[in-house]
């Protein structure tokens, strides 16, 4: 490394040499380039153009930063960024050479961007929500959605899954990525698949005559052949994964929050195909019974996992399925749910039964050596506050430094972006965050966030 504060300085002599060449060479040059003059004027810059690159640099000097990998909190250390990558992580506040930009975070704790493993960027929870289906057109959606997206990686979450929507949530996948929106880096399900009249059947609560009959094409299947076809549908969507409602939910028009809603032989059809399109398959239950069916047809992960029994943690155990618990989301339905009128009838009994026993699953799961990884259903609960769930978790006896590991290393893991992201190491993507105080020893610093880079892009 020493020798690039060497090779910074040659490059201005170099650009010097080129301007002398070009000024000698003008009247040659200037107006008809010669093509022995062509050729010299290409040599140079082809041999300039690596010192170009060596040039951008942006240089964090980080008081405090957490590595996930070994557990650890190193004291002073340096972070080198050229481009949308990690390209040293040194000891020490490294010195700046030429062009180098540097950022002072010697106040900060830094650490590597964090995961939200289920969010809904199209929607967040009010009175009104339910009438949004007969109110909002997609353009409703997308612009509110974007506004969600910012709000999340203002808040250092620079990367999510979403896990259902409408099918806008592509698009705004697609518009974050040609940087026409800021938010995190998205993962979308796209819309989610369920059974008739099942937790994500889009007509659940409608009128007989608005009910219909919804197929495989909007994301409702019965039977394997529907199943297989539906998994093909969110492959030609443009979906990331497969997101399945295996059980009841809370918030769907419907009595039940907990009955299974697939066979295991839709689930394995389901799995199957999505393994073939290259997708992992996330699976949405509160029933034990539906997380039994889901872990054996092998699903990636169980969300939410509020009934969860031992055999369910077991079987999980036994096939590497992660949990993601949403305990936010559990604690602020059961909120919602004494406010009169908030949700529909059919809604209430649900949230206040299930609710607020997904913290004490957790606690559970987490003792009894489940994998978990980070997620907190953002959008059932107000956007910007996805910093609460490491309260919850470390309310339920995990250590902060976990709870941190849960939505950087082990979301990285579930997500299939390991290689990528979820720590701070040379050659990932500059995906990093800081916080003021030491959320090692009071988790609150996690809802801190003064810095956030993503793509080596600093949007705060």
């Amino acid at each position: 490394m020493q020798g690039i504060p060497l090779l910074r300085w040659s490059f201005t002599g170099i650009l010097a040499a080129l301007f002398l060449f070009m000024v000698m060479e003008a009247p040659k040059c200037f107006i008809f380039i010669e093509i022995r003059h062509m050729k010299k004027l290409l040599l140079i810059l082809f041999i300039c153009s690596p010192l170009l690159l060596l040039s951008q640099r942006t240089i964090l000097h980080c008081g405090k930063l957490i590595d996930v990998t070994k557990g650890l909190v190193l004291n002073e250390y340096s972070i080198i960024i050229e481009g949308n990558t990690i390209t040293d992580v040194q000891a020490g506040y490294s010195k700046a050479a030429g062009t180098d930009k540097v950022v002072d975070l010697k106040s900060k704790t830094v650490m590597p961007g964090l995961i939200d493993c289920h969010v809904h960027l199209e929607h967040e929870t009010s009175p009104t929500r339910y009438m949004e289906t007969f109110t909002f057109n997609p353009a409703d959606y997308a612009f509110q959605s974007a506004v969600f997206a910012e709000r999340t990686l203002m808040t250092g979450f620079t990367t999510v899954r979403d896990l259902g929507g409408t099918g806008v949530n592509i698009s705004l996948r697609n518009a974050i990525n040609k940087k026409l929106a800021k938010g995190p880096r998205v993962y979308t399900a796209g819309k989610s698949i369920a059974t008739t009249g099942g937790h994500a059947d889009p007509t659940n609560g409608f009128r007989n005559d608005l009910m219909g009959d919804p197929g495989p094409a909007a994301g409702v299947a019965n039977g394997p052949d529907e199943c297989r076809k539906a998994v093909r549908q969110r492959y030609k969507d443009g979906a990331d994964l497969i997101k399945i409602t295996a059980s009841g939910g809370v918030l769907s028009v419907a009595k039940s929050g907990e009955n299974p809603q697939f066979t295991e032989e839709e689930i394995k059809a389901i799995v199957e195909t999505a393994r073939d399109n290259g997708f992992k398959i996330a699976a949405h239950c509160h029933g034990a019974e539906a997380m039994k069916r889901a872990v054996r047809a092998g699903v990636n992960s169980i969300e939410h996992g509020t009934l969860m029994d031992e055999e369910v943690m077991q079987l999980m155990k036994q096939h590497g399925t992660y949990y993601v618990p949403t305990i936010t989301a559990g604690r602020s339905v059961a909120d919602s749910a004494k406010k009169p009128g908030y949700y529909p009838a059919l809604v209430t009994p649900k949230a206040l039964a299930i609710g607020p026993k997904i913290q004490s699953t957790f606690g559970k799961a987490y003792k009894a050596g489940v994998k978990i990884a980070f997620g907190t259903d953002a959008g059932v609960y107000a956007h910007g506050k996805n910093w609460l769930e490491f309260v919850y978790m470390v309310e339920a006896g995990m250590p902060a430094m976990e709870a941190i590991q849960s939505a950087t290393v082990a979301a990285a893991d579930l997500i299939g972006i390991a290689d990528k992201t979820g720590s701070i190491e040379k050659g990932k993507w500059a995906d990093i965050v800081a916080v003021d105080g030491d959320p090692i020893k009071d988790i609150q610093a996690m809802g801190k966030v003064t810095f956030v880079m993503k793509d080596g892009v600093v949007y705060k």
